[in-house]
């Protein structure tokens, strides 16, 4: 019953801010940002990626490269007003084999631990904090092997929409 008041709820706010999204979506570019790929520092081996997410409860990326054994400097930005409780956004980036949507229904009654299942913590590559509108956060990490990655935002019912890949060559 939880989880179905909760995804109703996210339906619900999700319906009535896309009149506004789409009068504002009508303003911007339509050509979507789908991977960013920064060169790697003169210092080193490192790639900054940097993901938006906003009250719209989307990312501006849904694919995301970079170079196995890489030092991934991953900066998240929550371009939106509202307050972290009602529309908190992380990056989670999940290990090969790891099934998605077994990890996002669990992620649902994980509040206390930052909206990561217990018991699936070792299903996690890495994860930035949850941040709510104009926030920022970041993390570094060492890219894995080759492949394909899911990555989502954990906060309830934002993985439907809030999801991509990390793909590292």
């Amino acid at each position: 019953m939880k989880k179905l008041v909760l995804a109703l709820s996210v339906i619900a706010f999700t319906a009535c801010n896309n009149n506004q999204q789409k009068e504002q979506n009508t303003q911007e570019s339509n050509k979507p940002v789908t991977e960013e790929t920064v060169a790697p520092a003169e210092t080193g081996n490192e790639n900054v990626i940097t993901i938006n997410g906003g009250d719209d409860m989307k990312f501006d990326k849904t694919e995301l490269k970079t170079k196995a054994g890489e030092t991934v400097k991953l900066i998240l930005k929550h371009v939106g007003k509202v307050p972290i409780e009602a529309m908190g956004h992380n990056v989670v980036i999940l290990a090969q084999g790891t099934d998605f949507n077994a990890f996002a229904n669990a992620a649902i009654d994980a509040k206390d631990n930052g909206y990561i299942p217990k018991g699936m913590e070792n299903a996690v590559i890495a994860k930035t904090e949850m941040i709510g509108g104009g926030q920022t956060t970041e993390i570094t990490f060492t890219a894995p092997t080759k492949g394909s990655y899911d990555f989502l935002c954990s906060f309830p019912g934002h993985y439907i929409y809030m999801k991509g890949k990390l793909i590292v060559e």
